[in-house]
């Protein structure tokens, strides 16, 4: 027979099993109230935005989507199948950038480029990155990640991190390694 023991504790064994179901039900039901969709407030497809200053054009982007995230606490808007960027300096000359991927946040002016970045002047310069910041404000390009500069006249440059003006005249280099060429 059972002892009046073995009955207590299999009644209240069963007892906690069905409330710990129970409230697994309620918390995973108040998990979905919880959670807020985050959507894209706006989304485009096929983006050529051009950037112009004075009647002059700045900067041209291109990318085959962009999403707008205007509506969160913090608004940004992301370039998921990557960006094309055409820089344009004051005489006219360009600045090529190629990413897989960029997002802005609103209210820095800074573009953040992911995955393959690479960037040509048409002075020759080449950059590549896995991440490269622009401040388009001061007009001010930065990483901490591994890079290859080449310059034609100066060489080939290898390093982690480095900072440089977007006409190239002001570069700083930080752990750089590579061959690089005096001016004669």
């Amino acid at each position: 027979m059972l002892s009046i023991q073995k009955i207590i504790n299999f009644s209240v064994t069963v007892f906690a099993v069905t409330l710990f179901f129970g409230c697994q039900s309620n918390f995973k039901e108040i998990q979905r109230i919880n959670v807020s969709e985050f959507m894209a407030s706006g989304e485009a497809d096929s983006v050529n935005l051009k950037y112009t200053d004075s009647g002059k054009i700045k900067a041209i982007l291109v990318s085959p989507k962009m999403m707008d995230y205007g509506t969160v606490l913090y608004p940004f808007t992301e370039f998921p199948n990557g960006i094309e960027v055409t820089l344009f300096d004051q005489n006219g000359k360009k600045n090529f950038i190629k990413s897989d991927y960029a997002i802005t946040f609103k209210g820095t002016d800074i573009i953040d480029m992911q995955g393959n970045v690479k960037m040509t002047a048409e002075g020759g310069q080449y950059l590549e990155t896995e991440q490269l910041y622009y401040d388009q404000k001061n007009e001010w390009f930065f990483t901490e990640k591994k890079f290859k500069f080449t310059d034609p006249y100066k060489g080939e440059t290898k390093g982690d991190g480095l900072d440089f003006s977007k006409d190239f005249k002001r570069i700083n280099f930080q752990k750089v390694s590579g061959v690089i060429n005096e001016a004669e």
